[in-house]
Order: C-alpha cells, then structure tokens, then sequence
C-alpha cells in the first residue's frame, strides 16, 4: 500500500460537478493505491502512520489535532514508468480486490475517532485541495 499525504487547510473531491466528499479545515488528503498483495496488516500500519505522524502544525498529528482526512483511491500510485513512455498498471491492485482494503483503511480511521471523508471508488474524480506548507509525504508499507 501506497500512500501520498498532504496537509490541507481544505480539500474535496467531486463526481460528475457533485462534492462526493469534503474537509473545509486543516487535516490531511490521503491519496491511496493498493497493491495485490496489500490487507489487514498493511492497513493497520497505513492507519497508524495517517493517524499518528506528526505533520500537522505545530507538530500534531492528526490524532492530536482532532483534524478529518479525506481519503482518495489512486491506483495510479502504482504505476511503473520504468519503460518506454506507457506506464504499466500491473502492480495496481484490480478494483474488487483494492474497494474492500480502501474500505478497511477508512473503518480503521474511522476506529481511532478520526472524521473520514472519501471519494467514490472506481469514478473518474475531481481533487481540489489547498497545500498547506506545503507539506507532501509518500508512504510505503
């Protein structure tokens, strides 16, 4: 699992010119691809890193801060670019194995008290977002 976290002041996502999902404070936008081999020890610890780094002002985490995350499905981040100029899906997790780990990334969030909106899995999706820092980190699990 793959994930790129960046701290927002805002951010949405919409489906069609419809807000499917929207944080209107600071807090984190979770963009999130999913790998084959990717389940529950992979979203326990994505979980944790989202929930507890410590990249929020004042070096808070979210957990600290009280602060939403808006999670974002993103089997791009999986791409391989290695050759020629077409990337390669391959290491992307298909959608009927990728929806449920998204799905129990959010739940254990959810779990920790943490305020979780999303976007629609699957959808061809508009991200809006104000960086705030800005601040951007990819984790791997």
């Amino acid at each position: 699992m793959r994930a790129v976290l960046q701290r927002v002041s805002r951010a949405s996502v919409s489906v069609e010119g419809e807000v499917v999902g929207a944080i209107d404070r600071p807090g984190l936008l979770a963009l999130v691809g999913v790998t084959h081999d990717d389940g529950p020890d992979q979203v326990e610890l994505m979980a944790r890193k989202i929930a507890e780094l410590r990249i929020l002002r004042d070096e808070q985490s979210v957990t600290d801060a009280g602060a939403p995350v808006l999670v974002v499905s993103q089997f791009t981040l999986h791409a391989d670019t290695r050759k020629g100029r077409r990337p390669s899906w391959s290491a992307a997790a298909p959608g009927p194995v990728a929806e449920p780990v998204i799905a129990d990334l959010v739940a254990a969030l959810q779990a920790r008290g943490i305020e979780v909106e999303q976007g629609r899995f699957g959808a061809m999706m508009e991200v809006s977002l104000v960086n705030d820092g800005p601040v951007t980190l990819v984790i791997d699990t």
